[in-house]
């Protein structure tokens, strides 16, 4: 299999960001991947003693279809964040200060509505990942399998729907899953695949207009016996990934 697509989401709920490589580190999430949240208004978060929340504390595409329609740049250097809503000029806001980080939460609270709970806050806590699961993880992604929900639910799925960090041609429908329980060689890393990832109502919103116009949970239970479309690995040792880069099985020492 060879990586085809390498993504990363700093604020959960929001807009990917395709890479050409991407480092890895032991035991991590991609870098800056899932790095900031928008604590809904009755979230208890505290980035001071940061533990993991379910997603639903956040905004969060499975609630909040409307978050598709937003696209985000994050400028890790310079601190930035950039914002395009639907309408009106695009928002350049520095997180590194308060000052920036109320502006994005004025922004996106008046955008949500009601959905808010209340006033959101951008959350980020050092070395915490906003993830769906507690565990530090890279999402990997087989097209081969894709493609078999997409023959049984009768339309094209933007990959973008599953949010996964690593999209991986070759192999055949569903090898990833066979792959549970092994250590993988991707690019220069090595990971160890533990998990299938079972998907939820989010991968119903189209990424591009933020409309509820397929139902992949559905399909996958009805043609296939299961909701898994992906895997999730954790990196046992780091090293740098490109688009390109083959994915193989290591085998057993």
């Amino acid at each position: 299999m060879r990586v085809e697509h390498i993504y990363r989401y700093p604020v959960k709920g929001f807009s990917a960001e395709a890479l050409e490589e991407v480092a890895l580190s032991p035991g991590e999430c991609l870098p800056h991947d899932r790095r900031f949240a928008l604590a809904q208004g009755d979230c208890a978060f505290d980035p001071a003693a940061p533990s993991w929340m379910r997603k639903t504390n956040f905004a969060c595409l499975m609630a909040n279809a409307r978050l598709a329609r937003i696209h985000t740049a994050f400028d890790p250097q310079r601190g930035q964040l950039a914002l395009r809503l639907p309408d009106g000029p695009p928002l350049v806001a520095d997180i590194r200060s308060p000052a920036g980080r109320a502006l994005v939460e004025d922004v996106l609270t008046a955008f949500l509505g009601d959905e808010a709970r209340g006033r959101l806050r951008f959350v980020e806590a050092p070395g915490h990942c906003f993830t769906d699961i507690p565990q530090k993880s890279v999402s990997i992604i087989s097209l081969a399998s894709l493609a078999a929900l997409e023959r049984a639910h009768g339309m094209r799925l933007d990959p973008l729907r599953f949010r996964a960090n690593i999209y991986v041609s070759g192999g055949v429908e569903w090898g990833d899953f066979a792959l549970l329980g092994q250590e993988i060689q991707l690019g220069a890393a090595r990971l160890r695949v533990w998990k299938r990832i079972v998907r939820c109502p989010a991968t119903e919103v189209n990424p591009e207009t933020g409309e509820r116009d397929a139902n992949p949970p559905r399909v996958l239970r009805e043609a296939f016996g299961h909701a898994d479309l992906g895997v999730q690995a954790e990196v046992i040792e780091g090293g740098p990934v490109a688009v390109g880069d083959a994915l193989e099985p290591l085998a057993p020492v």
